[in-house]
């Protein structure tokens, strides 16, 4: 059935609430699923509007997650979820359909497949494209110990756009490995899906013919007519040369309808008979059934929980971070022919949208892509452009070598946009951006900048621009502060702090923070609270930059500051604070020093307000850690 509002009431699910494990599930009637898949996609749009969180992904594989737990004996058998996205139907399969509302939040379910959250998680996700070598190496290790099982990789044609998958499934052939791989192929990431693998795919949905399927089973399964079968082991269809899959070496299955339960049913019980590397390639459209997430799937990639009708009118919140830096981009490129833009699937995310449509030759989104975008990136700047990168902190990760190796070792003049930086609440520990300065500042030639606020955030950008080498500039998600943005964009001086607020500054003993990017004003709120119950002086240093430090305005201030406080949302160990201990020590400075950042942990999903209370970062928290170390 096809939905055009989400539900507030729970709706009736008399099958799905008779399903507290999959042994249920199978216990159904092949004729049965198609009601369960119904009943599970109202439950999901119920569930997603009491929490928030994931959307249209999740609405897109209901048939295939009830295929698939039917036709399979989890969790002996192994699925593995790419990027974990769509993963809401399957912990609603396997045990957790009451707790589905309490997703993302603290104390809840984790926002992505979770190994310990539930055995039938194989696989602890929330990146893109580590589905097919998970599950390769479990059907190598089930090999190994002779205990042998089906593993099923479950990736989206997004995710297959990296690297990192095509590498696993050409060992996957090179071992022979018994692995399945369920290409999930809707035309999507968060964006639209680009580049040449995706024009491979529409190719062969529109070059596809009618092929008798006999080969899969004893049942006959009926394809459309433009889906087709394609085989390393039969030439009845395409040559291989026209399927990349098949000239990898994989057997090719599809495309078959993704909506079609009782099919894919049907697909999956033939499939399991076989042997090798099998790839299964299957059509859905995201947010199937939800008629809204149909028509405009990147805004419903995910929602916000549905909030009571409010009783007074909504506050306008300050601009967010994302779009300080869109606005900045094309206002810099105004200026500025040789700036090009480049996003590894994150146009909409990262703000890019206007600068895509004002400049479409200077934008170059390169799909889920991370490393080869920083090495693109530096090969445009070899040819004497600006290029501008923007990324998640956590996602940065993962281009890492290519940052040290491409872009600093040969000082090129690249600029960094990093945005998600810190906490990002509800998306938990996979998505947090909680190392980017301990493995940046490390690195030489770069130059590294936090802002405290949405303008500092523009100026800092312009600076980063104009620098001629790497630069970063790391943001927070979300809005700023509500400070007013100036449009005159002014280069800051590099590695220059400045202080932001002093108390007591008369008083004989003298506390200085020493405050980086996002913790600002919560420094400021914390001193000032000190300041009232105490008379003793203290003072905010808006550091600026960790890389290079303010190393004179540190060796000032220490004359007469009788205890350091440093306070970043990043990870204590290695992070700014760290930076600040280094130098201490170099100079011969002994002094007391507080660092203040998140603890060497993976934190689990809350609200971000809640996760900087827990970690002692909001001014609350600040105060209190101050007050012990001083008293």
């Amino acid at each position: 059935m096809l939905y055009t509002e989400i539900p507030t009431e729970r709706p009736v699910t008399v099958l799905l609430d008779e399903i507290d494990h999959p042994q249920q599930l199978r216990q159904l009637a092949q004729s049965q699923l198609a009601q369960v898949a119904d009943e599970l996609r109202q439950y999901i749009l119920y569930a997603a509007g009491q929490s928030g969180g994931h959307f249209g992904a999740n609405l897109g594989v209901i048939e295939l997650t009830v295929a698939l737990h039917y036709c399979f004996n989890t969790p002996r058998d192994r699925l593995v979820w790419d990027v974990g996205h769509q993963a809401y139907p399957h912990k609603v399969l396997t045990g957790r359909r009451e707790q589905i509302t309490t997703i993302r939040s603290k104390n809840g379910l984790a926002a992505f497949p979770a190994r310990d959250e539930s055995e039938f998680d194989t696989f602890g996700v929330g990146h893109s494209s580590t589905a097919i070598s998970a599950g390769l190496g479990m059907a190598l290790a089930r090999r190994y110990q002779k205990d042998p099982c089906d593993v099923v990789a479950i990736v989206g044609d997004g995710a297959m756009t990296a690297g990192m998958a095509f590498e696993a499934m050409n060992d996957a052939v090179a071992h022979d490995a018994d692995l399945i791989v369920v290409l999930n192929d809707n035309d999507m990431s968060i964006s639209c899906s680009t580049g040449g693998f995706a024009k491979h795919l529409a190719a062969i949905w529109e070059s596809g013919q009618l092929v008798n399927l006999n080969e899969l089973g004893e049942a006959y399964i009926q394809p459309h007519p433009k889906w087709t079968y394609n085989s390393r082991l039969h030439q009845s269809a395409t040559d291989a040369a026209d399927n990349l899959f098949k000239a990898i070496g994989f057997d090719y299955f599809g495309p078959f309808d993704g909506h079609d339960v009782e099919q894919l049913a049907q697909v999956f019980h033939a499939l399991k008979k076989r042997k090798g590397p099998r790839l299964v390639h299957i059509y859905t459209k995201k947010g199937k059934g939800f008629a809204p997430a149909e028509a405009d799937p990147i805004t419903y990639h995910a929602i916000t929980k549905i909030a009571p009708a409010a009783s007074a009118p909504i506050k306008k919140s300050p601009p967010k971070y994302s779009d300080v830096f869109g606005q900045w981009l094309c206002d810099e490129a105004a200026q500025d022919e040789r700036l090009l833009a480049i996003t590894p699937a994150m146009c909409e995310g990262s703000g890019m949208v206007k600068f895509a449509q004002q400049y479409p030759e200077r934008f170059f989104d390169v799909a889920i892509a991370e490393q080869h975008a920083v090495t693109l990136a530096a090969g445009m700047a070899c040819e004497g452009l600006k290029p501008v990168v923007a990324i998640y902190s956590t996602f940065l990760q993962r281009g890492y070598d290519q940052l040290i190796h491409d872009v600093a070792l040969q000082n090129l003049d690249v600029t960094f946009g990093i945005d998600r930086a810190g906490l990002v609440g509800e998306d938990g520990p996979t998505h947090a951006g909680a190392y980017d300065y301990a493995f940046m500042r490390t690195v030489p030639n770069m130059v590294i900048m936090a802002p405290k606020d949405e303008n500092e955030c523009r100026q800092m950008l312009h600076t980063a621009y104009l620098y001629n080498g790497p630069t970063a500039v790391r943001y927070p998600r979300g809005a700023g502060v509500g400070v007013d943005i100036q449009d005159k964009m002014t280069a800051l001086e590099i590695g220059k702090a400045e202080v932001v607020a002093e108390f007591n500054v008369d008083a004989a003993q003298q506390i200085s923070i020493l405050a980086f990017g996002s913790r600002v004003t919560a420094s400021v709120q914390a001193a000032e609270l000190f300041a009232n119950k105490h008379s003793i002086g203290i003072r905010v240093i808006n550091m600026r930059f960790v890389k290079p430090l303010d190393e004179h305005i540190i060796r000032e201030l220490a004359d007469s500051t009788q205890l350091f406080v440093t306070v970043e949302e990043h990870a204590v160990m290695a992070g700014a604070g760290s930076a600040v201990n280094e130098f201490l020590a170099q100079a011969k400075i002994v002094k007391p020093i507080l660092n203040l950042g998140l603890p060497d942990a993976f934190l689990l999903q809350a609200s971000h307000q809640q996760m900087l209370q827990d970690c002692g970062l909001d001014s609350q928290g600040i105060l209190t850690s101050i007050e012990k170390a001083w008293f």
